[in-house]
């Protein structure tokens, strides 16, 4: 199966779920954030760099779990257009402040 190449709405997606992971992260380390979620730092590190624009669904949710995001809520704060404010863009899903 040939992938097609990622547009330029697939990477500012995974650039803006990097961010929302890495804020929702705080002060925790990736290794541990990582171990928990049952990933390796090295993938934790590559999404929150935007490095992997489109992780694999069950990474995401793993992680969302471990930082106690709602999925929901995060897809959300991901799909805002490019063109909303900076604090829609940017902000952590209300759920990362449990």
């Amino acid at each position: 199966m040939v992938r097609l190449p990622l547009t330029r709405q697939d990477l500012e997606r995974g650039q803006r779920l990097g961010e929302l992971l890495r804020l929702a992260r705080g002060s925790r380390s990736i290794f541990d954030v990582a171990v928990e979620a049952g990933i390796s730092p090295e993938t934790l590190r590559k999404i929150e760099t935007g490095r992997v624009a489109t992780p694999a669904f069950p990474t995401v949710a793993a992680v969302a779990i471990v930082l106690g995001l709602s999925l929901d809520d995060l897809w959300a704060e991901i799909s805002t257009p490019h063109g909303a404010p900076p604090q829609a863009r940017t902000s952590v899903p209300a759920s990362a402040s449990r």
